[in-house]
């Protein structure tokens, strides 16, 4: 993939308002293949589908307590996606948490702050 070219890109997030923005803020300069998913079982029917890149938040049971986290949905893709890209998107600022998310195969751990998005942009 070259630098700049639309890519394919899975939104893994519980906040309805976070996809939106960060939708909105990728397809700005590039026009992305954006698919949204608010749950990792979502997202699991969809892995199919090969995406370059998934943003995958770690607290996806936020909302619904039974659902899977973010570690569990990596795990659970792990060998699956050769060529995926996997950030884990987090507001949990823990070096413990974010040295985990990248020994399980995560390519970034990206804090949800005011520079997120940005650095989201920066690693696709």
């Amino acid at each position: 993939m070259k630098l700049g070219e639309p890519k394919k890109i899975f939104i893994v997030d519980d906040d309805e308002m976070l996809t939106v923005a960060l939708s909105d803020y990728l397809t700005r300069e590039v026009n992305h293949n954006i698919s949204v998913f608010h749950t990792g079982e979502e997202l699991l029917k969809h892995v199919f589908e090969k995406p370059d890149v998934i943003i995958l938040d770690f607290y996806l049971n936020t909302v619904n307590k039974d659902a899977a986290n973010g570690l569990e949905i990596l795990d659970a893709i792990q060998g699956h996606l050769d060529n995926t890209r996997v950030i884990m998107l987090s507001s949990q600022e823990s070096y413990v948490t974010a040295t985990k998310t990248i020994q399980k195969g995560a390519l970034q751990y990206i804090i949800k702050d005011e520079d997120a998005f940005q650095k989201i942009a920066d690693s696709i």
